[in-house]
């Protein structure tokens, strides 16, 4: 049975992971901070111990800001696999955060990979890096490619590319089978409510039901390229089953601004929102109820914006067989039915 690895096990893309790995039969080492509050929410459904077909779960305590307990999961269970999915992920908090990114997303992926050589595991372990689409910032191209140039304008953008950089060199340095999947922007149920989507999702369902009155937003314009994490890490899989390790963009070639997604929640929910004023005056007003259900809010800009992000995964789909499953409707209907369940129980 191979050992897989999991720093970030407790996010969204980390509860997928897991299920995934435990469905191939890995025993899953699923790496989790030290806290007196537990945060395996996404989790909960799964038991630790020996699962049905065979495979494990075991939690560790570990954090990538301690290269000595790194270092000690690393010995103890000597991994073939390690995914590092473990970040200070909110770009507009990086900001705010920014010493604290840069230790735990640049220099937390360099203590993982240092301990792989240390510990003797540099030819054995294949190692993923959660990378992003971030690095691209101030686009040079469209849509964006493995070989388009970065320019990251962000702290958590600024983060991510030194340990893009770093997988690249223990990879052409020690030989580490290391990849770094460039991810574009994943959601699921199982996004953290502070991402514009699950914040969406999850206030127009509140909205609905009378539990909340009206959604706070940024800047509605940016566009992404939106896809489900669930194809995502599907993804994440493939990379590291290959002969050879490379690095790889996984987006779906579609993307839709911020207002399109709250329009199309809206409109799923019998809402008919109409806008009103321009800039920081601009209102989402509900034409039936005649109440105003979004408000634009300066704090949630970001100093410096990112304003288009697409992806062509030419190359994963040839070369890993892989594509996005999910349409954007399904991502949509989806995060609704969950949300719209959730806010029905706080009723």
């Amino acid at each position: 049975m191979k050992t897989s690895l999991v720093t970030g096990a407790t996010g969204q893309d980390g509860s997928y992971l897991v299920r995934k790995l435990l469905s191939e039969g890995r025993r899953v080492c699923a790496m989790l901070r030290c806290s007196s509050t537990p945060h395996t929410a996404r989790l909960a459904d799964l038991t630790p111990g020996v699962q049905a077909n065979g495979s494990e779960l075991i939690y560790v305590l570990g954090d990538l800001g301690d290269s000595a307990s790194l270092l000690r999961i690393l010995e103890e269970y000597r991994p073939e696999e390690v995914y590092n999915l473990a970040a200070q992920s909110d770009v507009r908090r990086s900001f705010d955060v920014p010493e604290y990114t840069g230790e735990i997303d640049a220099l937390g992926a360099l203590r993982l990979l240092e301990g792989i050589r240390q510990t003797g595991l540099a030819s054995t372990t294949r190692y993923y890096q959660a990378s992003t689409s971030e690095l691209f910032g101030e686009v040079r191209e469209k849509p964006q490619r493995e070989t388009t140039p970065f320019a990251p304008r962000s702290p958590y953008a600024i983060a991510k590319l030194y340990a893009y950089w770093t997988t690249v060199n223990y990879r052409e340095a020690y030989g580490v089978f290391a990849c770094n999947g460039i991810l574009f922007n994943h959601e699921s149920p199982m996004r953290g409510e502070n991402f514009v989507t699950r914040k969406i999702t999850r206030g127009a369902t509140r909205i609905r039901l009378g539990l909340q009155d009206k959604l706070r937003m940024g800047n509605l314009d940016a566009r992404r390229d939106w896809g489900h994490a669930e194809d995502y890490v599907e993804g994440m899989y493939l990379m590291l089953q290959q002969s050879t390790p490379d690095d790889y963009i996984l987006a779906t070639g579609e993307e839709h601004s911020a207002r399109e997604f709250l329009e199309l929640v809206f409109s799923r929910l019998d809402f008919q929102l109409e806008w009103e004023g321009s800039g920081v005056n601009e209102r989402g007003i509900d034409r039936k109820s005649g109440k105003t259900v979004v408000e634009i809010d300066p704090t949630f800009f970001r100093p410096t914006e990112v304003n288009y992000l697409c992806g062509d995964a030419t190359k994963a789909r040839e070369k890993l067989q892989w594509r996005a499953r999910h349409s954007f409707d399904d991502l949509i209907d989806d995060m609704l039915r969950h949300d719209m369940a959730l806010a029905e129980s706080e009723r």
